[in-house]
């Protein structure tokens, strides 16, 4: 079956009005049917699962402080969960959407409702499923506007603020545009008003892959990462790793005529292979525009990481917009983490295509996530059960080498490349402060690997390439304007310093975002404690919640009444 990853684009003009109006919280509410759909994304006819029988599926539009309510009715083949990418689920991780983290799957003919506050954000963020693979087709964007009082009465841009199967295709917005002779007529196209401006939502919904992204004969200014704002950052070309999100302007200030936008992958692993089809086409076209002729942007290398890491370490937080949050000075918890591939034991009469004819696995710390079993992790936490996971998840790796120069000359060297599968997670007190130095090691090979933390933001205090040298590097740390995201590619052999504080209680997954990356293991969970009053404590799981499992052990288990 041919497999295809996809780019998401919302295209808003820019049209900001001021307002005196008292701005009301209201509930927003949808309904996702999710079922197979026969869709022609490419050259033939394919079953895939959908929402509401779109791809991508139905974009969710709330403000901030709404309440969002989606009712979940699987008539799909497939066991489902949605997440909330990047929503911080304050007092709600129960709704976080993360099979066996915070929720059992919905079955087929099964339904769930989720139902959470969107507080303390706005921008552009997305959902998807949170199954393996199923987030190919299962995603939509998610956008927070401001409440209607926080309006600016000015233009934005004014602000001083195991292998994967390669991708036969790029689709932008559902589709494959001209890459394809049998898509050619299937191209999206915006329609601009010359000398207007554009407020482009960029999402990369992709499985796993990093991407390029570029208009010919444009420029385009970035104002927000991952829902956050940032100082205003002029650039010809964006990148985003997967499950990034960016708001970026474009000014409509070209002569009439009709411009490529295109989506390039990007290759950051040394001898990794990549399709014969690297881009997807869509299509800016001025009112007006008579010509036919298109003109086509300069792309950089597929391999090219300057100019990746060009970009993602270039922008800076706006300190003056809403929700921004100082840097914390004060640290509780300091981790080294490494993370990187590994191998496991080839099973009996296979073959597997790792190195030493061993299958591929990942890991951070040496150890590699084992998905429960049983309950959920945040159910075994609220209600104390035992042998779900570990709460042992080490704060470095097990000992200290070479990270980005690894070689394999001893029997401990060999064992190393094979981590433990443990259900392994990290205890957090309440609003603790937090800092993880990343580390990207060559075990098997040097990539970037988009990490994602589900139920905060963090400031990215810096990044850079080859072993982190507290010596070397801490003074060059962006303590006063970091950048906040929930989710940062670490470079390939190199580095990230992240800094957060654990001030919302429940089970919270940090993972690779490469989907393929999901079954090799690169997960760990934080476990945040309980603050000291009701406002800052779990509350019990929705009533729905547990449905699912009726004739699970939970019922019997002496915890469970008083609840």
């Amino acid at each position: 079956m041919a497999s295809f990853e996809c780019f998401l684009i919302c295209f808003v003009l820019i049209l900001l009005p001021s307002s005196s109006s008292k701005a009301y919280a209201s509930v927003v509410e949808h309904t996702f049917l999710v079922q197979n759909f026969t869709a022609k994304p490419l050259c033939k006819e394919q079953v895939i699962p959908t929402v509401n029988g779109s791809l991508p599926g139905p974009t969710v539009n709330v403000r901030e402080g709404d309440t969002l309510i989606v009712h979940v009715v699987n008539n799909s083949p497939f066991n489902v969960t949605i997440h909330w990418h990047g929503v911080f689920q304050l007092m709600s991780a129960w709704m976080d959407g993360t099979d066996m983290i915070t929720q059992y799957p919905i079955r087929p003919e099964d339904r769930f409702t989720y139902k959470f506050n969107v507080t303390g954000q706005e921008g552009t963020l997305h959902w998807h499923a949170h199954v393996v693979n199923l987030r190919a087709t299962l995603h939509g964007a998610l956008v927070i506007r401001p409440r209607a009082e926080q309006w600016w009465n000015t233009d934005i841009e004014n602000l001083q603020l195991r292998p994967a199967p390669l991708s036969d295709a790029y689709l932008i917005n559902g589709l494959a545009g001209d890459s394809f002779d049998c898509s050619r007529n299937k191209m999206f196209k915006l329609e601009v008003v010359q000398g207007k401006r554009y407020l482009l939502r960029i999402i990369n919904a992709a499985l796993n892959s990093h991407l390029f992204f570029k208009i010919a004969n444009h420029s385009l200014r970035v104002v927000a990462l991952d829902a956050v704002y940032t100082n205003p950052y002029v650039t010809d070309i964006v990148v985003l790793t997967p499950g990034q999100t960016v708001d970026a302007l474009l000014h409509a200030d070209q002569t009439l005529g009709s411009y490529y936008m295109t989506t390039q992958l990007y290759v950051s692993a040394t001898g990794q292979p990549f399709p014969d089809k690297t881009l997807a086409n869509a299509l800016v076209v001025y009112q007006g525009a008579t010509s036919s002729s298109r003109a086509m942007p300069s792309l950089p290398d597929v391999t090219d990481t300057q100019t990746a890491y060009r970009f993602s370490s270039s922008i800076t937080g706006l300190v003056s917009g809403p929700h921004w949050r100082p840097v914390p000075r004060n640290v509780d918890e300091r981790m080294f983490m490494t993370m990187g591939l590994g191998l496991e034991q080839c099973p009996p009469s296979m073959q597997c295509p790792g190195l030493y004819g061993q299958q591929f696995a990942g890991s951070l710390n040496n150890r590699s996530f084992e998905n429960p079993k049983t309950f959920p992790m945040q159910e075994a936490y609220f209600y104390n059960i035992s042998g779900v996971y570990s709460d042992d998840f080490p704060n470095q790796p097990p000992i200290k080498f070479d990270y980005t120069n690894f070689n394999v000359s001893t029997d401990y060297e060999y064992r190393m490349l094979f981590p433990e599968r443990l259900t392994s997670a990290k205890i957090l007190k309440f609003n603790s402060t937090v800092e993880i130095v990343l580390q990207n090691t060559a075990m098997i090979t040097a990539e970037s690997h988009p990490m994602h933390l589900h139920g905060f933001n963090f400031h990215v205090l810096g990044q850079g390439f080859g072993n982190y040298e507290p010596s070397r590097d801490v003074g060059k740390l962006n303590l006063v304007n970091p950048q906040m995201r929930n989710t940062i590619g670490v470079p390939p052999g190199g580095w990230v310093v992240l800094r957060f504080v654990a001030n919302n209680p429940g089970v919270w997954m940090f993972h690779c975002h490469m989907d393929a990356h999901l079954p090799y293991g690169i997960i760990m969970a934080f476990i945040v404690q309980n603050g000291p009053h009701p406002a800052t404590s779990l509350p019990p799981p929705p009533l729905d919640h547990l449905e699912c499992c009726r004739d699970a052990e939970i019922y019997n288990h002496p915890t469970y009444d008083q609840y």
